[in-house]
C-alpha cells in the first residue's frame, strides 16, 4: 500500500495536487464517468478516496446519499467546503474501514492501484458483498505506471472480474480504463 504520509504532503504542499480542478482531462474523464453510470438514479453510493470532491460533487446528482471516504484531513475539508447535501464526509481508507449497510453504487475512482495485492482483494471481495442485488461499481484508474502506485492499473480491474463482477460499460483509453460492473 502506498505510504499515507504521501497524500497527506500532496495536499500540504499543492491545493489541487493532481490537478482535478483545473486539467481538461480530468474534467473529461469526470464527464465520461458520470455519463457511463448506466441508471439515472442511485440510492446509496460509496466514493472511497473521494479527494476533495470533483467526483462526489456529480454523484449528488444522480445518488440520493453518498458515503464519500479519504484518508487526508486536508482533503476532507476541502470536500466540506463544497457544501453538499447527501453527503456523509467519513475519514478512512479501504478496505479496513469500509462502511455498513449496501450500496447500489461503490465509485472506486483512481484508488486501487495504491492498494496491495491483497488489499485490491479484499477491496474486491467487500465491494461485492456490499452491493444490493442490482448494485453496480464504477472503476475507472489512470492506465500508466508511476512510482506511487503498488500495482498496475489494469491488474486492478482484474480483481474486480476475479470477485465476481462483470462488465457492463467498458471503456478503455491509452490513459485511463473505465469500467461499470455487476454481479456475473
Amino acid at each position: 500500500m502506498t505510504d499515507p504520509a504521501y497524500f497527506e504532503h500532496l495536499y500540504r504542499t499543492d491545493p489541487d495536487p493532481w490537478l482535478l480542478d483545473s486539467a481538461p482531462y480530468e474534467e473529461r474523464k469526470r464527464e465520461l464517468t458520470l455519463a457511463s453510470l448506466p441508471r439515472p438514479q442511485y440510492r446509496r453510493a460509496f466514493e472511497p478516496a473521494c479527494a476533495a470532491g470533483q467526483i462526489t460533487q456529480l454523484l449528488t446528482r444522480r445518488c440520493d446519499e453518498v458515503v464519500a471516504m479519504d484518508l487526508v484531513d486536508l482533503a476532507l475539508e476541502r470536500l466540506g467546503q463544497r457544501a453538499l447535501d447527501r453527503v456523509d464526509a467519513r475519514r478512512g481508507s479501504i478496505p479496513q474501514d469500509w462502511p455498513d449497510g449496501a450500496f447500489d453504487l461503490v465509485v472506486l475512482s483512481e484508488v486501487l492501484y495504491f492498494l496491495s495485492p491483497e488489499d485490491r482483494a479484499l477491496t474486491a471481495r467487500r465491494t461485492v458483498e456490499s452491493l444490493t442485488d442490482d448494485g453496480q461499481v464504477l472503476a475507472v484508474h489512470w492506465r500508466h505506471d508511476f512510482d506511487e502506485a503498488a500495482s498496475r492499473p489494469d491488474d486492478a480491474h482484474a480483481d474486480l472480474h476475479a470477485a465476481g463482477l462483470r462488465g457492463v460499460v467498458t471503456h478503455v483509453e491509452r490513459d485511463f480504463r473505465l469500467e461499470v460492473l455487476e454481479r456475473a
